[in-house]
């Protein structure tokens, strides 16, 4: 793979300015340019749900949705397939280790879906530590899931936090819920831990689609985990480090200390993409005029320390106020889609919790917020829930379609980009190729 690290910011602080943000953007091509870049071999798990509650056209659509899952692994990844109530069961292959990807295989693998029945309760966590169990025996592959449910999670809170510690960092999983009845926070968290994606399939009859999109996007990737690795002075801090695009993932809590100044975050697997991360860092006030590094920040390949490409973050403190008060296009477009998730995030638990009042102020405003940055999908979505009238007062609507709140719910992680010919302004910062002689621990 090929990758370049772009930094935009406005590097420029008012005289006593004390954060300093930028928006890193990586983007990857499928050029093999270094050895430690060959494509790394798959391993994919696919979950699916049998729990009682499957039944009847569920059931049905959720085996033609696994087969197809397995239909689109080509030859040579390795696979399994487990069926999930209140145990967790391998039903293909037989035995302990992930089967290999060929006509035959993938053949037998259809068979056995084809039996699956709906019966017993939902424990998650026991899908998701079975799932990393066996993608633990191939761990220089690039090791994912796939997790179907249409129901809440059985175990406790503890004991499913406590399964999600112990997959972090082992497989990454992308999660869906079909129906009505399952909890978005539930599938949020599995996202959150796995560094993946949870979505709603509102209509079952496309899961087999959704199932197969999963799979090819699992297999079109090639490394299989990239850290961003941030230096800061010894007299600044990280205050929070995001995915930001093309979802929303929090990598704060998720740091790894290198050394005092250093820490490493890890960003999963890659393909040929692109994402963004919105990086805010904090310091202690400068002389006017001078110019520091506020942050030097390198997407390194974990096992081998091996730099693909870095970047810097830069300030200067200025008493021009044309200067310091231009707000950088991207992260301020960042900041807005951020915002607007917050807004929703915290509408949705004040409604569901029966505080009208909060949930009718916060998604009022994230209305606003939609139609001002140009969300038109997410403003629909809203006035579904809230009703605004032309003089800016809002209302929540009664008798709301609870797939309505779901669709807004886990949509809301979801970002927009600036469009192409819209650069973020001022984009100081260098970024570009492998950073060559930097020590590993800086």
């Amino acid at each position: 793979m090929t990758f370049v690290l772009h930094v935009d910011q406005n590097k420029y602080l008012p005289a006593d300015g004390t954060q300093v943000h930028a928006v890193l953007t990586v983007e990857s091509t499928s050029e093999v340019t270094v050895e430690t870049s060959r494509p790394a071999q798959a391993a994919e798990v696919i979950i699916v749900d049998t729990s009682g509650s499957m039944s009847g056209s569920k059931i049905r659509d959720a085996r033609a949705a696994a087969a197809a899952a397995v239909q689109a692994l080509p030859d040579g990844a390795r696979f399994a397939v487990i069926s999930g109530d209140d145990q967790a069961r391998l039903i293909y292959p037989r035995g302990k280790q992930l089967a290999l990807a060929s006509h035959a295989t993938r053949s037998e693998a259809v068979k056995e879906i084809g039996r699956l029945l709906a019966s017993g309760g939902t424990e998650i966590g026991k899908w998701l530590r079975l799932a990393g169990d066996l993608l633990d025996g191939h761990p220089e592959a690039v090791r994912h899931a796939i997790l179907m449910t249409d129901g809440q999670n059985n175990e406790s809170a503890t004991v499913f936090q406590k399964a999600l510690t112990a997959c972090q960092g082992r497989f990454t999983c992308d999660s869906m819920g079909i129906g009505t009845d399952w909890v978005p926070s539930e599938l949020a968290k599995i996202s959150d831990a796995l560094l993946g994606t949870h979505t709603f399939v509102r209509d079952q009859s496309t899961l087999a689609d959704y199932f197969r999109t999963l799979t090819r996007t699992a297999m079109s990737k090639t490394v299989a985990e990239l850290i961003l690795r941030v230096w800061v002075p010894k007299d600044a801090k990280i205050l929070y480090l995001k995915q930001v695009s093309p979802t929303l993932l929090d990598l704060t809590g998720k740091r790894t200390e290198v050394n005092e100044l250093t820490g490493d975050y890890p960003t999963g697997s890659w393909g040929a993409e692109e994402r963004e991360f919105h990086l805010c860092i904090e310091m202690p006030v400068r002389n006017l005029g001078q110019e520091v590094r506020a942050g030097w920040v390198k997407l390194m390949l974990p096992e081998t320390q091996e730099v693909f490409a870095s970047g810097n973050v830069l300030a200067t403190w200025t008493d021009d106020l044309a200067q310091s008060t231009r707000i950088n296009r991207k992260v301020a477009h960042y900041t807005g889609q951020a915002e607007l998730h917050t807004l929703i995030q915290e509408g949705l638990r004040a409604r569901e919790g029966g505080d009208e009042d909060t949930a009718t102020a916060r998604l009022g405003k994230a209305v606003k917020l939609a139609e001002s940055s140009g969300r038109e999908d997410t403003a629909r979505l809203l006035n579904k829930i809230v009703e605004v009238d032309e003089s800016g007062t809002a209302r929540l609507r009664r008798n709301v379609d609870k797939a309505d709140a779901i669709e807004l719910d886990t949509g809301s992680v979801r970002t927009s980009r600036l469009k192409r010919g819209e650069p973020g302004a001022g984009g100081d910062g260098a970024g570009g190729a492998p950073a060559g002689g930097a020590p590993a621990g800086r």
